[in-house]
């Protein structure tokens, strides 16, 4: 048996390409951060940069000769694209830590309801409003309306610890509330997207039919929970050469299995890395190991999939500024009232309640994971991709400087809600 491969300039032509989009990315999210910004946003900057909103613009014929050099440019980049969208996955379910503080289930309660189930439900008025610029090319009325109420509601775990770090304030009563509020709102919120890319998929499914998507995809985490009692008597004796090996090959086939029962790529990437966290524990030998993985995830294939991200961007002729000061005051507002709404009755301070409410507007990596997803199925159109996108990174970039003026107003906020 014989594979067909590229011809050596086109091969040349795609490390080019890739180059490019990796330099990018690292530049723009290197500026980015040094104004005390998302990095993230900044390698979105970078992929716009080189992409349709400017070089596409200004030398058309050299990014043709670029990114478009040969017919099947396009999808050899893809499966870059699709690898840092796993990768992203895998390590966000790795890092998933579904923990309740009892002296704080109070608070934690009303931040989801406020930040989740208000945002959601009121967000349900205004999806007729944009329905003929945003629903995709599926025509599907009810997974645009899920991805429109996911995307008023989502909250960023990565842009929110990273924000956190840098301040100092991890493992404070606020953070420590937000990321248990995060984790189990994206956790629903990925549920959600996944039975909207199955009905995308496959039509109209019935009340009932949904419903066992949901069980079924729920009830995987509680399968993987048996699974990984068995397994994990015989991790001790596995090689770090072992680890990396069964762990690529777990989520491969994950990957590929869960597929065919209906679950998307993301959702098992996220699965697959909740997994492996189960088998192997969380001592201090395998947080080791999963961080030279991060490492190299972080330093090649997740850029290159938000500069793929940022290169589809076209602000200057796919954009409506009106549509996207709209959306965005909408679910930046949704979120913001129904999370001070609901901290009412906590009897925390307005500053605090003002925190919150900022804050849980964060949407970073995954509300860019949602517009990718919803775009690659045809639920929604390349305008309310954009719109997705950039009110990502305009509310992360809010929530970052916001958190950094409270601090540096009273250094003590966080401490004591």
């Amino acid at each position: 048996m014989r594979l067909a491969t590229l011809s050596e300039r086109e091969i040349i032509i795609t490390l080019i390409a890739l180059g490019l989009l990796l330099l990018a990315a690292f530049v723009c999210g290197t500026l980015i951060e040094m104004i005390r910004g998302p990095r993230v946003v900044g390698e979105i900057i970078g992929g716009m940069v080189i992409g349709g909103s400017c070089m596409f613009l200004l030398f058309p014929k050299l990014s043709e000769s670029i990114f478009f050099a040969y017919p099947e440019e396009g999808k050899v980049l893809n499966i870059f694209y699709q690898l840092g969208l796993i990768f992203l996955m895998f390590l966000s379910g790795y890092n998933t830590d579904i923990k309740v503080d009892r002296s704080n289930v109070k608070t934690i309660s009303l931040v989801f309801a406020g930040a989740t189930l208000i945002p959601m439900a009121g967000s349900i008025p205004f999806m007729g409003l944009f329905r003929d610029e945003f629903i995709g090319k599926a025509g599907n009325e009810l997974s645009y309306s899920m991805v429109f109420a996911i995307g008023v509601a989502i909250t960023s775990i990565p842009v929110i610890s990273k924000i956190f770090f840098d301040m100092g304030i991890m493992n404070t009563t606020f953070s420590n509330t937000v990321l248990t509020v995060s984790t189990f709102q994206d956790l629903c919120l990925w549920v959600l997207l996944n039975v909207a890319t199955r009905i995308a998929r496959s039509g109209e499914i019935g009340l009932g039919e949904m419903i066992v998507i949901v069980l079924v995809t729920i009830g995987l985490f509680a399968v993987l929970a048996v699974i990984s009692r068995h397994i994990r008597q015989i991790k001790s004796r596995w090689k770090p050469g072992t680890f990396y090996t069964l762990s690529f090959v777990m989520l491969l086939m994950m990957c590929g299995f869960l597929y065919m029962i209906g679950i998307n790529i993301m959702y098992s990437a996220f699965v697959a890395g909740y997994l492996i966290k189960a088998v192997f524990g969380t001592e201090e030998v395998i947080k080791t190991r999963m961080h030279f993985l991060e490492n190299i995830s972080f330093s090649f294939f997740i850029p290159v999939y938000f500069a793929l991200v940022g290169i589809q961007l076209n602000v200057i002729n796919d954009f409506s500024l009106s549509g996207f000061l709209m959306f965005f005051g909408i679910a930046f507002g949704l979120e913001f009232i129904g999370t001070w709404l609901m901290l009412l009755p906590s009897g925390l301070k307005m500053s605090t309640r003002m925190n919150f409410a900022i804050t849980m507007n964060a949407r970073g990596g995954p509300g860019i994971v949602l517009a990718t997803v919803a775009y690659s199925y045809d639920i929604i159109s390349l305008d309310f991709f954009t719109v997705l996108i950039l009110t990502t990174m305009l509310s992360s970039m809010i929530a970052g400087y916001y958190l950094r003026w409270q601090q540096k107003k009273d250094a003590e906020v966080f401490n004591v809600l």
